[in-house]
């Protein structure tokens, strides 16, 4: 895929991906965290981020790969998330972080990309 700096990328022109947050990894703790214990990771930032920044603070147990833990994310929205899946790459498979929620972590060479599914009612 070659594509020209004016042009949106297929994500979110072709496949109808929307922009949800950016992660960012972070070893200090910050005001207002929610831990997430299936996942050793606490989060904060989001509600208060204009941008959709999420910032990601790690228990040394967490299950998560390193690629996750250590690098930062960009995460879309999409409709139907195992439709979503086919044919990439995925790093971390389909779980829930919340209710309503599901998500799962592919590869785009070699970063991270969250890709998240959200029911009905949990919008």
């Amino acid at each position: 895929m070659t594509r020209q700096d004016h042009e949106p990328p297929p994500a979110t022109h072709a496949w109808g991906w929307r922009y949800h947050h950016t992660g960012i990894p972070t070893t200090q703790r910050r005001e207002g965290e929610h831990y997430l214990p299936q996942f050793g990771m606490h989060v904060s930032g989001f509600p208060d981020s204009p941008y959709g920044v999420e910032w990601m603070r790690f228990e040394p147990d967490s299950p998560l790969p390193e690629l996750i833990r250590t690098v930062a994310h960009v995460a879309f929205e999409v409709d139907d998330l195992d439709q979503a899946l086919v044919g990439k790459t995925v790093l971390f498979p389909p779980g829930s972080p919340s209710a309503g929620v599901r998500a799962a972590m592919i590869l785009d060479h070699g970063s991270p990309i969250e890709l998240i599914e959200f029911s009905k009612g949990g919008r």
